[in-house]
């Protein structure tokens, strides 16, 4: 009979090693862009024109990131506008120079030719309200510096975009299970999870196990992440983030 060591590398093996493989040769099959110059960094016309939109809005966007990287994870980011402003906002960390970069893509672009989602729209009043606290966690997040970026477990451009989360509770959301680096800690972190809707355990971001009504179930290894979501029922799955309902774009409310 096998023993509980093998069978317990086999089941390691299985949920986070193949997926990586199969996602992997997707990659490799595909005709995506494989180097940063061919890449397609255009406004996807996701938002409008700013001149045209009035109302304030506060969006959160993720959007696989593109060569080899793209196997394992999806870079994300944070747009804004205030009421009757001219021009969106758009904030992301970025493995060179100094990380925090402002509008340095259109707001909507596709990240290496790749499409953006939406995991947080909120519009009126409440992102007006909002907005300054976002703005806060931008001001103070902690590695804004050169030299502070790493690629894994973090603090990565995912790191950055799920301390602004944290910071701002109110949006009761959470980046992609496949967003590599958003449960990076510097140390050991125990309360509750991202969203505010269930609890956590982390170790760095190398090991960690979740439990939220949000989050779902999560099991992360060396940054990679395995589970299950009973709210919109999906697997979650190294590489491939979710297979199963897609959640729509969490609005986030007060209260």
């Amino acid at each position: 009979m096998p023993s509980r060591r093998a069978l317990t590398m086999l089941l390691v093996f299985a949920i986070f090693l193949v997926p990586l493989i199969a996602r992997a040769a997707l990659y490799v099959a595909g005709d995506g862009a494989r180097s940063w110059r061919e890449a397609d960094w255009s406004s996807t016309g996701t938002l409008p024109p700013a001149r045209q939109f009035q109302p304030a809005r506060l969006v959160v966007f993720s959007g696989t990131t593109g060569a080899w990287k793209g196997i394992f994870s999806v870079h994300s980011w944070i747009v804004f506008k205030r009421a009757g402003e001219t021009r969106w906002t758009r904030y992301d960390v970025v493995g060179w120079g100094t990380p925090v970069r402002m509008n340095g893509w259109p707001a909507d672009g596709r990240w290496y030719g790749n499409a953006p989602v939406a995991i947080v729209d909120v519009g009126g009043a409440e992102a007006e309200r909002l907005i300054p606290k976002v703005e806060a966690a931008v001001r103070d997040y902690a590695y804004a510096q050169a030299g502070d970026y790493r690629i894994w477990p973090g603090p990565n451009s995912n790191s950055f975009t799920a301390a602004v989360l944290r910071a701002v509770p109110e949006l009761k959301a959470t980046l992609p299970a496949n967003a590599v680096g958003r449960d990076f800690r510097d140390g050991f972190y125990a309360g509750r999870t991202d969203s505010g809707t269930g609890v956590e355990l982390s170790a760095y971001g190398l090991a960690g196990l979740k439990v939220g009504w949000i989050e779902g179930f999560e099991v992360n290894l060396l940054g990679l992440v395995a589970g299950f979501d009973v709210r919109y029922p999906a697997l979650k799955l190294p590489g491939f983030g979710r297979i199963g309902v897609s959640p729509p774009t969490q609005i986030g409310l007060a209260g």
